[in-house]
């Protein structure tokens, strides 16, 4: 689904240099990253703003110019499916700094997400991943915690190979901003409580990746009950950064069956690098029907070289 319908009015706003369009009246073109939570917590898209108000933005500097952090995805929704694959493979992909968190000797732990942002503040727009389950660069020994958390998807860290993206202003903070691998194309994803269905396009609008599969039964949580985090690693001007994005989980479910499980990988940069990874099996699939995230702006990090 495009971020912009056609018949939608847009602007044209200034990014560390760089002109985006974005739509007319919407939540970048109204607040610039300030919003009026009062005014979003009447959008019937969006079931509270509580998890918000207890994280102030602050003002930073960053390549894209002055900006507020974090940024804030009122409605959203996720689905995650998760692969073994041979270190070996893993490792000819990730930077010498980082090493893969392995479930196994010789067995590592790769994914591919789909995202999709009904309200957030630079609007609608959704977004696919290919990425490596990394140790978390803090230590270089792997702790039984690490693992059983980032399986649960309560805390990941995680270096990304591919993140297309479905909007121009998405691209550039994610590009620019972040230093993640990002790309405009066509990208559909619908997630609800019956299905989840995915399709990235290549650059000659066939199809990149697909994805098809039932909705795991889902489980409510209240706002702040279960709070997931997701530590992304990037280079920016030849320096590591980590990311973190908060995830507030609302409608959630996972499951270990793949009997309905179907992904398609066709010609293009995300099928390349799932498939340079020589994924094995999969042995889990998680859908976040409803939640709510924070992305903050990327930090200076220390990552130590990789022992091996």
């Amino acid at each position: 689904m495009p971020s912009t319908p056609q018949d939608q009015d847009t602007v044209e706003v200034d990014l560390g240099g760089r002109e985006v369009t974005v739509p007319k009246g919407g939540l970048y073109d109204r607040y610039r990253m300030n919003p009026d939570l009062d005014a979003i917590a009447r959008d019937p898209r969006v079931s509270g703003v509580d998890f918000f108000r207890q994280l102030p933005k602050t003002r930073v500097d960053s390549p894209i110019g002055p900006t507020l952090t974090p940024n804030f995805y009122y409605t959203m929704s996720t689905a995650r499916l998760t692969m073994l694959a041979p270190s070996k493979a893993i490792r000819t992909r990730l930077p010498e700094e980082l090493s893969p968190l392995e479930l196994a000797p010789g067995l590592g732990i790769v994914s591919v997400m789909f995202f999709r942002y009904d309200v957030c503040d630079i609007d609608f727009y959704t977004e696919a991943t290919v990425g490596i389950a990394v140790k978390p660069a803090r230590h270089g020994k792997l702790g039984f915690f690490d693992l059983v958390t980032g399986l649960k998807n309560e805390r990941l860290d995680a270096y990304v190979l591919s993140l297309p993206v479905s909007s121009d202003i998405a691209q550039v903070r994610g590009h620019d901003g972040y230093g993640f691998p990002k790309w405009v194309t066509d990208l559909d994803v619908d997630i609800d409580d019956r299905r989840t269905t995915a399709r990235v396009a290549n650059d000659a609008g066939g199809v990149d990746l697909a994805f098809s599969a039932a909705t795991p039964s889902q489980k409510a949580y209240a706002s702040g009950e279960r709070v997931g985090s997701l530590t992304s690693y990037t280079k920016i001007n030849g320096g590591w950064h980590s990311t973190l994005n908060q995830t507030n989980v609302l409608n959630a479910g996972t499951t270990r069956s793949t009997r309905d499980v179907t992904l398609q990988l066709g010609e293009g940069r995300m099928s390349d690098d799932l498939r340079s990874l020589k994924p094995k099996r999969t042995v889990q699939f998680d859908v976040m029907t409803e939640g709510q995230a924070a992305l903050h702006m990327p930090v200076p990090t220390s990552v130590p070289p990789r022992n091996t």
